[in-house]
Order: structure tokens, then sequence, then C-alpha cells
């Protein structure tokens, strides 16, 4: 759990400074007023866990992102398409597909 990414999630408009990393050595000072700022654990974890639980989500897009082939190739593909010659674009739309079954979407959870 990263405490400064929690606390400043749950408090977004608090201008706070934190020192610290773990609970035990953790110090939340409002800078407006130089005192100490009590936080509510529970909101800040809930917090993270939200920024978590999106990141999560997408991470399969950052996955996909460097292995896709270069939109370069799709140009050259769509051209020789044009002149008769599908191979280029079935091997552009293979190596997609190849993409997006190396790293799937995930499943929508619903309630």
């Amino acid at each position: 759990m990263d405490w400064h990414t929690g606390i400043r999630a749950a408090y977004p408009d608090a201008l706070l400074t934190i020192q610290g990393n773990t609970l035990d050595d953790l110090v939340v000072t409002n800078q407006e007023t130089g005192e100490p700022f009590e936080f509510d654990q529970a909101l800040a974890q809930s917090a993270w866990n939200a920024i978590a639980a999106a990141a999560a989500a997408t991470a399969y897009q950052r996955q996909r992102q460097p292995e896709y082939p270069p939109v370069t190739e799709l140009a050259d593909a769509l051209y020789w398409a044009s002149e008769g010659d599908t191979s280029k674009l079935d091997a552009y739309y293979a190596a997609c597909a190849a993409v997006k079954a190396k790293y799937p979407k995930p499943l929508e959870v619903t309630p």
C-alpha cells in the first residue's frame, strides 16, 4: 500500500506534507497551518484500492501497446490491399490478434 497516494487521493483538496512510508513512521502535516493532519486510515486505504483496481483494469492496454505492429506496416498493407494483394493486411491483422490473445482484456465484473 502506498500511503502517500492513498492519502492524497482521499483528501484531494488538502495541502499536505507527507513523510515516511509505513504507518509507524508516517507524519502528515497540514501545509497551511503546520499542524499534524489526522487522516482516516480506512478512507486512505479505500482510495488506494480504487486507484490500484483502475490500474489493474487497464494494465492490458499498457502491455499491448509496445507489441502491436507499427502503423506504417498497416499503411503499406492497406496500399497493397487496394492493389488486390491482401496478404500483408491479413498478416497485420493476425499480428494484432496475437497481441490481443497474449494480453486479453479482463472480463468486467458486475455486482
